[in-house]
């Protein structure tokens, strides 16, 4: 059955969309969450353990704290106050750690590490999962049982100041409140100022119960400059003093015979070695939590912080004010806490907390019964109920204490357990839909790998043996064959699978066209397999899908490019990546200088065939020109490999060896900056002798006036120097630098757009069409290096040097066709997205350049620019590949051919869709689970462009068929 390629490839993505959308499904779990439709309240409290005997409901603890100051300072690191220079960062703090009334912890913060997921966890004990992180742009309201809904339902007035996501989750919860947006990471002094100015007046007030302050400011100089830049000191310093200030008011308001109060001194989360957050690496995910009151004893010396959860707050802090425990809470009550009550408040504050992680527990596995916290906590409960009816009988003897403190034991065992339990729920996906969806994407993907000889040949048309395989014994085979493992898994699953839920119409469907799906597969591999090898040079548009054949450089780079595919399989893969595009383009050098090797010194004794030899007249310079750049010819590949190794000296990624002190943080001490100064002037000057050549003048004047501004605004932010400036200078926010340089982008970009549109719409001067791409990426370029930090130029030159001598002495002297140039981009794209400093974790994004130019936050262009930023490696190489193949195919038509220029212009696509997936998420998407996303986004990535390019490829052939 014959189909044009453009039906085939729409068919194909309509289809890759459900299996995505199916794979997605399984991959984010359903939260921990309990059947109860109404929220915890206090009525519904179990009754307290007594054997033998009436329920002893009577009985409920009287509160620990009557007030409650909860100051999260966001980005906190568990070193700041604990470490080494705690006593310079916090003095204060650090004070009372070693010898004063305080509880210190370590809280481990769970993945991922960005604000609205911690605050959620706080507040409702929850794990969150990670599609928080797409919430997290615009929180919604939070609906479910939280400890401020119970803490507002007992009537307790509570204040917030600090960042505006707990408004936004928690908008009627407040009597009074003022928050502040936590996305403009540039302002790191009047976002803190802004909740410190209420303070005053709030401590002298005694109508509140409960008061929140989220200081901002931290979190955003590690966005800016780091964990060790100049500006983290004097900010935690600010923070102390604040501290100083509230505990100061709290201890002249105590009241002998009252309850205490209770300062908490906590993080929502850290930040890694480049300032960021969002990942599992022990700085982002380790946050200081220091509990302040005269309640506890004061110590002797510094102890060694214990480790607990941050969900373990939300049971700790609602017992404490005599609150129900929320009832999707996974966290266990901090114990040390309860000391202060009487062994009796002790043991019935545990109870309740194993009650409420008991009915979880039942709620949330199927077969709950079976895990070790649930029969720890009844053998707990009896064993309570026996101690209560020795205690209602007046027994005070020793005996009766020493079996309390083995009851509250067992309790702490049982909390540890169940907690552990619902926690790892979290962590159970899915997996038959994700393998099913999996299966249909790769599927899809071979199908179309093998229909491209046909779909680019001349026809345009792909002949599919669909009607072959409906007919054949392996179809039903196939199909009795999955049947029976549906059934199996369905009846055997531990936990619910969506696709088990599904009627079985539809899943008999899904049966059979992934059967179907199979051996079209197979009939086509046959019938590739069986065709043999053929000639290899002519152009996809001049030959048919019988004479398709592949070249050593053809088989490297597709070899390369789908065995990359497959190690996204494995997580460490994934956390490593850029190990294997730095491998890969090694590779890929070695390659070409083989190549370059051949052409200059051995094709005189390898015959061309006729087609050959015609197709390389056309093509080929004089050979006096040939002679004369053989020499650069040999260089390129080495010079190439140099620059990419020294790149891969100036920034750490990865997971492994992140924490290595690298080239960049060297560059960016302040003892260096004269070096980074230099390197940065010495950069754009390069920059601009790289990009200018094919500019108008304007273009040019342009380009020159924006690159200094560059500069400017660099100076002005502080990261490098004029010689005549002074050490001691202001730093500014550079808005008006930088708003000077978009001007100049817009200029470049408008001149380009509008030569480019004349040249398609007005003439047909394809020089009018080269300029004016030429000049798009050179306004790219601009943008690029003033968003790029001044460490990172480096990175940008070093990419547009190598496309310059690759352009000049490889692509077009070896004659590589559009295909395999398209592919060379593609790899030197995704290693400059490494180069760059990027990783596959969330926490090496950098958001502070969304706000180069703005002086507050503004969402589309905060947005833009961290996409661009993050994904300017990939971007610049596509578009340098427009630009290339634009050029080729106006000199050469015949070696360029209309099939493959479609398919490389169209490699500018996966770019496109980063952008708008970071547009969505706002974060690169890295999750780590055994069947990795990336592994899916990745094929995704190849069969998206691919069917695309076939759909625009049909159009041109019809078009260039109806055209005299």
């Amino acid at each position: 059955m014959k189909v044009r390629s453009s039906a085939f490839a729409s068919f194909v993505l309509i289809f890759e969309v459900l299996g995505v959308a199916l794979f997605l499904r399984g991959f984010f779990p359903l939260p921990v969450k309990s059947s109860l439709s109404s929220k915890s309240r206090l009525e519904d409290l179990p009754a307290e353990p007594l054997s033998g005997g009436s329920p002893n409901s009577s009985h409920m603890p009287q509160p620990l704290f009557k007030r409650v100051v909860i100051m999260l300072i966001d980005g906190l690191r568990e070193d700041f106050v604990f470490g080494t220079n705690g006593h310079m960062n916090m003095p204060y703090t650090r004070n009372l750690v070693e010898k004063g009334s305080t509880l210190s912890f370590v809280a481990k913060a769970r993945i991922p590490t960005v604000t609205m997921p911690r605050i959620k966890a706080i507040t409702t004990g929850s794990i969150p999962g990670f599609i928080d992180v797409v919430i997290n742009l615009n929180s919604p309201a939070l609906l479910e049982d939280s400890l401020l809904w119970q803490a507002k339902t007992a009537g307790k007035k509570m204040i917030f100041y600090g960042d505006d996501t707990w408004v936004r989750l928690f908008p009627k919860h407040f009597m009074e409140y003022d928050g502040t947006t936590s996305f403009f990471v540039s302002d790191y002094t009047e976002v803190d100022n802004n909740v410190t100015r209420h303070l005053d007046s709030t401590l002298k007030r005694d109508d509140w119960d409960i008061l929140i302050l989220h200081y901002l400011g931290l979190d955003h100089i590690g966005h800016i400059s780091g964990p060790h830049s100049s500006l983290i000191q004097p900010k935690l310093l600010e923070m102390d003093d604040i501290l100083i200030k509230i505990h100061s008011a709290l201890f002249a308001k105590e009241a002998e015979g009252s309850l205490p109060y209770l300062l908490i001194l906590c993080g929502d989360h850290g930040m890694s070695e480049t300032g960021s957050h969002g990942g599992s690496s022990e700085p982002e995910v380790n946050t200081p939590l220091v509990l302040i009151s005269p309640a506890f004893k004061r110590k002797v010396g510094m102890e060694k912080p214990a480790d607990v959860e941050q969900v373990d707050l939300t049971p700790t802090l609602a017992l404490s004010l005599g609150l129900p425990i929320s009832q999707n809470s996974v966290g266990r009550v901090i114990p040390s806490v309860l000391e202060g009550a009487s062994l009796r408040d002790q043991l019935r504050f545990l109870h309740l907390n194993g009650h409420q992680l008991n009915c979880l527990l039942k709620d949330s596995i199927p077969d709950y019964e079976k895990e070790s916290g649930f029969e720890q906590f009844r053998v707990a409960e009896k064993a309570h109920g026996n101690w209560m009816k020795r205690y209602l009988e007046g027994n005070t003897s020793e005996v009766l204490t020493n079996m309390g403190k083995k009851v509250w034991k067992q309790y702490l065992e049982a909390l540890s357990a169940m907690s552990s339990a619902l926690s790892k729920q979290m962590g159970k996906y899915d997996l038959y839909s994700m393998i099913v969806g999996m299966v249909f994407v790769f599927q899809l993907l071979l199908i179309l790998l093998l229909a491209m000889p046909e779909a680019l040949s001349g026809s345009a048309l792909v002949d599919l043996p669909l009607v072959s395989a409906l007919l054949s014994l392996p179809f039903y085979l196939l199909c009795l064959l999955l049947a029976s493992v549906h059934v199996l898994v369905c009846t055997s699953a531990e936990s619910s699978c969506y696709l088990c839920s599904l009627s079985w119409g539809l899943v008999f469907t899904a049966i059979a066209f992934s059967s179907a799906m199979s051996c079209l597969l197979l009939a086509m591999m046959s019938r590739r397999l069986s065709s043999g090898p053929h000639l290899h040079g002519k152009s996809p548009s001049l030959i048919s899908s019988s004479d398709w054949s592949l070249s050593e450089l053809d088989v490297l780079l597709l070899a390369g490019t789908a065995g990359h595919t497959v190690t996204l399989a494995a997580t460490s893969f994934v956390e490593e990546e850029h190990q294997t595009w730095y491998f890969l383009l090694s590779t890929l050098c070695l390659a070409v200088f083989q190549d370059v090797c051949r052409k200059y010194f051995r094709e005189k004794s390898n015959p061309k065939s006729e087609e050959e030899e015609l197709v390389l007249t056309y093509k080929d310079p004089p050979k006096e020109e040939i002679y004369s750049e053989k020499w650069l010819a040999l260089v390129t590949p080495p010079f190439v490999l140099l620059c990419c190794r020294l790149l891969r000296s100036l920034n750490q990624t990865g997971v492994q060896w992140v924490h290595l002190r690298d080239l960049g943080h060297w560059l960016n001490s302040s003892e260096h900056k004269v070096v980074l100064s230099l390197l940065s002037a010495f950069c754009l000057v390069l920059l601009y002798f790289l990009i200018q050549r094919r500019c108008s003048l304007v273009s040019k004047v342009a380009l020159a006036l924006g690159l200094l501004g560059v500069y400017n605004y660099r100076a002005a932010v502080g990261n490098v120097s004029f010689p005549w400036h002074h050490s001691g200078r202001n730093i500014s926010k550079g808005t008006n630098e930088a708003r000077f340089v978009y001007v100049f982008i817009l200029g470049i970009l408008f001149t380009g757009t509008k030569d480019l549109l004349r040249s398609q719409i007005i003439t047909t001067d394809a020089k009018l069409k080269n300029r004016g791409l030429w000049e798009i990426f050179s306004g790219l370029v601009l943008l690029v290096s003033l968003l790029f930090r001044p460490h990172n130029l480096p990175v940008l030159c070093c990419s547009l040097l190598i496309q310059t001598l690759m352009t000049q002495f490889i692509w077009k002297k070896l004659h590589y066709d559009a295909a395999q140039t398209t592919i060379m981009h593609y790899w030197f794209g995704q290693a400059f997205f490494y180069f760059q400093g990027n990783s596959n974790n969330i926490s090496t994004i950098d958001i502070s350049v969304g706000f180069v130019g703005l002086d507050n936050y503004i969402e589309a262009p905060a947005i833009f620019l961290t996409a661009l930023s993050t994904y300017a490696g990939p971007l610049l190489w596509a578009c340098h590949l427009v630009c290339y193949l634009s050029s080729e195919s106006n000199r050469s038509p015949v070696a360029v051919g209309h099939g493959c220029y479609c398919l490389a212009l169209l490699r500018s696509v996966p770019t496109a869709a980063y952008i708008v997936l970071v547009t969505v998420l706002r974060y690169h998407l890295f999750i780590w689970s055994v069947f990795s996303p990336k592994l899916l986004y990745e094929a995704m990535h190849l069969l998206l462009t691919t069917a695309i390019c076939l759909i625009f490829y049909t159009v041109e052939q019809s078009h260039t068929s109806t055209t005299p």
